[in-house]
Parts: C-alpha cells; sequence; structure tokens
C-alpha cells in the first residue's frame, strides 16, 4: 500500500512538526492542497507563483483558517518578490514550488533548515536540474511535473482546456474558422493544438526540435517556421517556457488585429517589452490591450503573463486533483525521508503515480482488468 493510500485511510498527523511553504498559483484547487497538508499537522505558509494570479477570496479564506498568506491580486514586481521572501522568513523544512522562483529565492537567500521540496513545472524543473548540474542545488527537490498522472493530464488536458477558456473569456472571439499558431509541442502544446482544433480552429505548430514537429506533422496539424506562420495566423499562444519565442520581427508581418497569448510560466515568451517601448497601448477590456504598430493593431492578452490563470481560473478541480495528490504525497515522502535522499532533483516514485491514478480511477467510478498470474508470470519472463 503506498504512502498516499494509507493516508486516505488513516488518522495520522504525518506532518506534524514540519513547516510548509508553498508558492502556488493562489485558486481554489490550491486551497485544497494547502488545507490538506494544514489537516496533516503542518503549519503553513503561501505566496503566489504568479503576481496577477491570486483569486483574493480564496487568499482570505486560507487566511481565515490560520495560513500565513502572503498573496494579493496584482502585486507589483517588488511585491511579489517580497511575499517570495516572507515565505522564506518562515523558515519552512519543505518548499513546493511552481516555477522554480521560491527554490531559486531560497538558493539565493542560502536559508538553513530547508530539508528538501518539490516542483510542479516544466520551467521551475528545468531551473533546479541547472543548479543540480552545477552543483549547487542545496537539497533534495521530487519533480511532481515529470509525474505520469501529472504531465499527461494536468499539462495536455487542463492547460489545454484552460488556456481556451481564458482567451474566449478575454476576447470573446469566435474560435471556428480561425487560424491558430500553438508555439512548441511540449505535452501543453499537444493540448492547446488539439483543444483548439477540437473547437473549429485551423491549426499550425511552430517547433525547434524536429521530434515534436515531426509529431505534430502526424497528429494532423500543419508545421511552419513562426516567420511564415506570422503572416497567417489570428491568435498565437506561446507553451515553450522558452524567452524570447515571439518576436519584433515576428509583430512585423502579423496581420491587423492578431492575437498574441502566452500560456508558457513566465512571462518572457511573448516579447511585450518591445510592443509596450513601441507601439502605443491602450485597454480596451480587462486583460487585452491593443498596440498600435507599425500601421496596424496587435491584441496583448494578460499582459503576457498566462493567460488561463489571469484571464481565467487556471484548470479544472478534475485535473488539478491529480498533481496536488502528487504534491502532497511527495510533500510526504519529503518529510519521511529527506536524511537519505541526495540533494539533487528525483522523480515521483513510482508507488505514488501509480496509486494516483488508482484512487482517481475509483473516485470516477471506473474499474479496470488485473492481470492473471499466468500473465504475471509471462510478464517476468
Amino acid at each position: 500500500m503506498s504512502i498516499i493510500e494509507r493516508i486516505a485511510k488513516g488518522k495520522r498527523k504525518p506532518l506534524e512538526g514540519f513547516r510548509v511553504g508553498f508558492c502556488l498559483h493562489v485558486t481554489k484547487e490550491t486551497s485544497v492542497l494547502v488545507m490538506a497538508a494544514k489537516e496533516l499537522g503542518a503549519e503553513v505558509a503561501l505566496c503566489s507563483a504568479n503576481p496577477l494570479s491570486v483569486q483574493d477570496d480564496i487568499a482570505a479564506f486560507l487566511h481565515g483558517e490560520g495560513v500565513a498568506v502572503y498573496a494579493w491580486r496584482n502585486e507589483t514586481q517588488a511585491e511579489y518578490k517580497k511575499c517570495i521572501r516572507d515565505v522564506i522568513a518562515f523558515k519552512p523544512d519543505i518548499v513546493t514550488d511552481d516555477g522554480g522562483d521560491l527554490h531559486y529565492a531560497a538558493h539565493g537567500a542560502k536559508a538553513r533548515g530547508i530539508m528538501g521540496g518539490t516542483e510542479e513545472t516544466t520551467s521551475g524543473v528545468r531551473r533546479l536540474s541547472a543548479l543540480e548540474k552545477s552543483k549547487k542545488l542545496r537539497y533534495p527537490v521530487i519533480a511532481v511535473n515529470n509525474a505520469r498522472t501529472k504531465y499527461l493530464f494536468d499539462n495536455r488536458y487542463g492547460t489545454g482546456q484552460s488556456t481556451l477558456d481564458g482567451i474566449l473569456r478575454a476576447t470573446g472571439m469566435f474560435l471556428a474558422g480561425s487560424r491558430v499558431v500553438v508555439c512548441g509541442y511540449g505535452w501543453v502544446g499537444k493540448g492547446v493544438a488539439a483543444m483548439a482544433h477540437g473547437m473549429g480552429a485551423a491549426v499550425t505548430v511552430t517547433e525547434v526540435d524536429p521530434i515534436k514537429a515531426l509529431e505534430a506533422k502526424m497528429d494532423g496539424f500543419a508545421v511552419a517556421p513562426l516567420e511564415k506562420a506570422a503572416e497567417q495566423g489570428d491568435v498565437f499562444i506561446t507553451c515553450t517556457g522558452q524567452t524570447g519565442v515571439i518576436r519584433k520581427e515576428h509583430f512585423a508581418k502579423m496581420k491587423d488585429g492578431a492575437i498574441l497569448a502566452n500560456t508558457g510560466h513566465f512571462d518572457v515568451e511573448i516579447d511585450a517589452s518591445f510592443l509596450y517601448r513601441n507601439g502605443r497601448s491602450v485597454e480596451v477590456k480587462p486583460n487585452v490591450e491593443c498596440f498600435k504598430f507599425g500601421g496596424k493593431k496587435l491584441y496583448l492578452l494578460s499582459k503576457g503573463r498566462v493567460v488561463n490563470l489571469v484571464a481565467a481560473e487556471g484548470h479544472p478541480p478534475e485535473v488539478m486533483a491529480l498533481s496536488f495528490a502528487n504534491q502532497l504525497a511527495s510533500i510526504l515522502h519529503v518529510a519521511k525521508n529527506h536524511a537519505s535522499m541526495e540533494k539533487k532533483v528525483h522523480p515521483v516514485p513510482e508507488s505514488i503515480d501509480d496509486a494516483v491514478a488508482r484512487l482517481a480511477l475509483v473516485a470516477m467510478s471506473v474499474e479496470i482488468d488485473k492481470p492473471t498470474a499466468k500473465q504475471k508470470k509471462y510478464q517476468r519472463g
């Protein structure tokens, strides 16, 4: 029986005596994870993983439940960094992050007493892997993003749906028949492309990875360099986790009325600073800015930040339950095993990944087959 299954059946408080610092999008789904950690005995502090993604009613609720909350909507960049420092000052034993900003700030401050942590996103895992490679990682971290029950569902189906939800809430546009350019064909890009196609859009994928480009082609999508796709796209969605994806040379080729949205974690994929420096900006409605640039209008959504959380409410709870079950079980794993864990980026234990899938199927009233004794023997060889 896995640790998550034991906790689900028991009434123990395995996090009693631990302090857990969270840096996550402050949503109703996050509140369930935070309150679960608190119910298991932890003292908890929370800041936001994005200055614009906080749901203030959720922050107020958690504060009322005894959580140390350092988050409010529309934080300035300075306030955002101060909130992260406040969580570090809380002196957490375990840190759970979404994007790596809390982990990086803890390393920069040379925070002591951190036993280990977890990381929710592709971007954050990349940053932590870089720290490990340079031998600067100060404590073990479990890469929750890399669990199958995370990236196959959260990154693909969750981000796919919530990204289009954010774009449609912000713009009210008609998606069927429009040309959507999806930049990047990782799990997030796969989900966004599939959802846009399902709503009737003509989808073009841009990629730098030949394998992913080939996969997009065989999935039925047009594949082209962004320089060519820029001329025809109605909506551009960045999904790469990379910086400087859509740049001035692309803006120059876009047609009048093109819409720009980002669903990667950081606001660096669209060169919004170039638009602010060189175009005249008018907020035409919440989360939609119009830039007059080169004799045409370009529309930037959510200031280039994650459109699904700024213009909408993020992933539905059904898919976040998978991710946050992984998070909670990984926090418990760190609490129990941190002394024997190397200072490196660790995968989610397979027993946790499998248990999350099985519990999700139970919650959905789905039954599956079990291998027979003969099949088990055959599989062992």
